[in-house]
């Protein structure tokens, strides 16, 4: 699924569905409550807030970000899907909720059956980050590190079933490492434990991980993912450097209950490209090291459908070990 890229949507095409009479003139009346399914300070957090500021202006009402983590974004996935369906309660979905964690567990909510999409926000590489205080410069040192601290490996995960978690096995299994996954409840705290020493590894988006890089307390070692990243090109992926099919591309995307009234996902979904075609919003996107990605929902439910099929085939595979 390829999706159209900021400033398909003119200006004259956003005024006309926010200002046309004919799409629900009364829709919002009040505050929309954006709910992340994970907690304060990770990538997503941060995506929501950027996006949902803007959105607001547009919208002539306030986003309310509302931070939901726990069970790998069940918690959250499974609050919106119970929600009424007027456009009132929305949900920042990524790889983990509407991909991974379903088809490796059974839940109360299905991806496709139970949300009405609204577009895609933006995708992230995937990268491999070693904490500096084990001087590991590249791959082949990390498993020779690992060979010598065969007990004393570990990487961070956002959770069982997240997509942290997921590359981190796919890594052990393309290389017989023996890295032991501690898992956290968010990126956040992953990431907090990784770049003071805790755990040595992690597979954070480079959208959470790119603000650490310059900081130099973490190291990138490839992008698990099948091309280099906009923002590092000379960062080579996993694949060049003979790690195959460690390939965990991250996105992120905005997701109503089922059976929300087409009038207002249109007018939803006007709002937010309009929001990511705004320069200032899509310049805080791409400084993390995110890229935008604009969709219509039907171009993001197709995204979606194709997401659980994938996702169902890799699960027999890696389900036993996370």
């Amino acid at each position: 699924m390829v999706f159209p890229t900021r400033g398909t949507l003119g200006a004259a095409a956003l005024c006309l569905a926010l200002a046309s009479p004919a799409v629900h003139a009364e829709f919002p009346e009040r505050a929309i409550t954006m709910v992340v399914p994970t907690a304060a300070g990770g990538g997503n957090d941060t995506l929501a807030r950027v996006i949902g500021q803007k959105m607001g202006e547009l919208l002539g009402q306030t986003v309310i970000v509302v931070n939901k983590p726990g069970a790998q974004g069940a918690i959250a996935a499974d609050y919106v899907a119970r929600q009424p369906a007027d456009g009132y309660t929305l949900m920042l979905g990524y790889i983990g909720t509407h991909g991974i964690n379903p088809a490796l567990q059974k839940l109360n909510y299905d991806p496709v059956r139970d949300f009405t999409a609204i577009g895609m926000v933006a995708d992230s590489p995937t990268l491999m980050v070693v904490s500096s205080s084990i001087g590991v410069q590249d791959v082949p040192g990390l498993l020779k590190y690992g060979q010598a601290h065969p007990d004393g490996l570990s990487y961070a995960s956002a959770g069982p079933g997240t997509a942290p978690a997921v590359a981190g096995e796919l890594f052990n299994r393309a290389t017989g490492a023996a890295m032991l996954e501690i898992p956290y409840k968010g990126s956040a705290p992953a990431m907090t434990d990784t770049l003071a020493g805790v755990t040595q590894v992690m597979f954070p988006s480079l959208f959470s991980a790119y603000p650490h890089l310059k900081s130099g307390k973490i190291r990138a070692l490839g992008v698990a993912g099948t091309r280099r990243a906009k923002v590092l090109p000379d960062m080579p992926t996993l694949a060049e450097l003979g790690v195959p099919g460690v390939d965990v591309a991250q996105w992120y995307a905005v997701f109503a209950p089922a059976n929300a009234d087409p009038q207002v996902v249109a007018k939803l979904n006007t709002a937010l490209n309009g929001a990511l075609n705004d320069p200032a919003v899509a310049a805080k996107i791409d400084d993390q090291g995110a890229e935008v990605r604009t969709s219509t929902p039907a171009e993001l439910a197709a995204f979606v459908r194709e997401e659980a099929v994938k996702w169902k085939k890799l699960a027999s595979t890696i389900h036993a070990a996370l």
